[in-house]
């Protein structure tokens, strides 16, 4: 990292800026170079390892694109605020941001798929114990990230 001075290495307060952000950005490679995707998601951290979580129809390009790799990047980002100044360089830009790659997989064991789909769904409610229609899990995808690197910034 560039801005030493920026980056924000503990923990938990890590932890805190993923809890706040709304959006992960899920970077694959295609034909054309990088393919990223804005997704809802959910977390955990496991014994000091970091899980991401997504949903999403069972068909289509991300699926396609995760079927054929087992790695893929991440990026979140929250805070924004524009800071004005006397000149075009005095402007300045206040964010928190997360950066990171994992090894990812698409869930087939239906609890595992309900353990992932509760972790998302308690990141946007305050609850935990979410139950859902068998029918409708075996309908969709979902996808785990165990994050094997990441970094976190903020200005």
């Amino acid at each position: 990292m560039r801005r030493n001075d920026r980056e924000i290495t503990e923990q938990n307060k890590m932890m805190e800026i993923l809890s706040a952000c709304e959006c992960c950005r899920l970077g694959l490679i295609d034909e054309n170079g990088a393919y990223i995707v804005p997704l809802n998601f959910g977390y955990e951290e496991v014994d000091g390892k970091i899980f991401l979580y997504f949903h999403g129809a069972a068909a289509g390009k991300k699926f396609d694109l995760i079927r054929m790799q087992k790695k893929a990047s991440f990026e979140l980002d929250r805070k924004h605020q524009l800071i004005e100044g006397e000149t075009a360089c005095t402007y300045s830009y206040l964010y928190q941001s997360i950066m990171g790659n994992g090894k990812i997989q698409i869930l087939n064991n239906y609890e595992e798929k309900i353990h992932a789909l509760r972790m998302l769904m308690s990141h946007y409610s305050d609850k935990k114990d979410w139950n859902f229609k068998k029918e409708q899990v075996e309908k969709i995808a979902v996808i785990k990230m165990e994050v094997t690197n990441w970094s976190c910034k903020e200005h």
